[in-house]
């Protein structure tokens, strides 16, 4: 479904942040990208949907090589990307539903966007999502009045309402404390497996990752170190992805967590 081919990217600097990365995604999996910072995740989900322009290499989604597209294909093959930010990218002043129904910019036009004139479905729909994440009783609330937590819930349900084929999460849970950080992985992973999507999710917490994708992929300066299941990640691949570090530790947790897992927990997410 995404196929990433020698795709390399080096700053004006001469810092190349990504070198030939090869990577494929099939239709419905999610994918977590871990690394230490300057590693590359961020730059690598940007340059699939082009925020940042690859320096070389291809990208295709579902056969069309994006690297390739003009302004006006670019705008087009974006409606199939949903991006979740790690701040969030909600315009504070305007309310729950309306940033929600932004995710559908790409397809209403200026002028019906500008006068808030978005069709009947669309407004059902992001009453379904708003239901769906828990947030249908803050739909007329402004978001610069929401927690973390409920914010990057808005941003899920902006992201989703673009009925996309792959979500692009950068960070999802850096700002947020743990409890809610696992609710919102539980939340995201739970959704894609709904709605058949795949997913690339940039995350710094090992542990988060273990536990809640089907593929970890693991980068180094630019480079994939490691591309494989959760289970594989042992101490001796998580040295060689982020240097030497008491990784036993960090494993141990995961276990324990998982055995902490309780089904009104997953209530509680929502």
């Amino acid at each position: 479904m995404l196929s990433i081919r020698k795709l390399t990217k080096t700053y004006k600097t001469g810092d190349q942040a990504l070198k030939a990365v090869d990577l494929e995604v099939p239709a419905g999996q999610v994918l977590a990208l871990i690394g230490p910072s300057g590693a590359g995740k961020s730059t690598l989900i940007r340059c699939i949907n082009r925020l940042v322009e690859p320096s070389s290499g291809e990208v295709w989604l579902d056969g069309s090589e994006l690297t390739r597209l003009g302004a006006g294909g670019l705008r087009r093959a974006r409606r199939e990307m949903g991006m979740i930010f790690q701040e969030y990218a909600l315009v504070e002043r305007l309310t729950v539903m309306e940033n929600v129904l932004s995710g559908r910019l790409g397809y209403v036009g200026f002028w019906r966007s500008f006068f808030r004139k978005y069709p009947q479905s669309d407004i059902d729909e992001a009453f379904r999502l708003l239901d769906r994440v828990g947030l249908l009783h803050m739909a007329d609330k402004r978001a610069d009045e929401l927690s973390g937590g409920q914010r990057q819930r808005v941003g899920i349900c902006r992201a989703l309402i673009q009925n996309p084929k792959l979500l692009l999460v950068d960070e999802p849970t850096a700002s947020l404390d743990p409890k809610t950080s696992r609710q919102i992985m539980r939340l995201i992973t739970e959704l894609c497996r709904e709605r058949g999507l795949a997913a690339i999710i940039n995350i710094h917490d090992v542990a988060l990752a273990q536990m809640f994708v089907q593929r970890v992929v693991g980068l180094r300066l630019g480079s994939i170190e490691f591309d494989g299941p959760p289970d594989r990640l042992t101490p001796d691949v998580l040295t060689t992805i982020y240097g030497k570090e008491d990784w036993e530790a960090t494993i141990q947790k995961v276990n324990e967590q998982e055995s902490e897992e309780e089904p009104e927990q997953i209530e509680g997410a929502l």
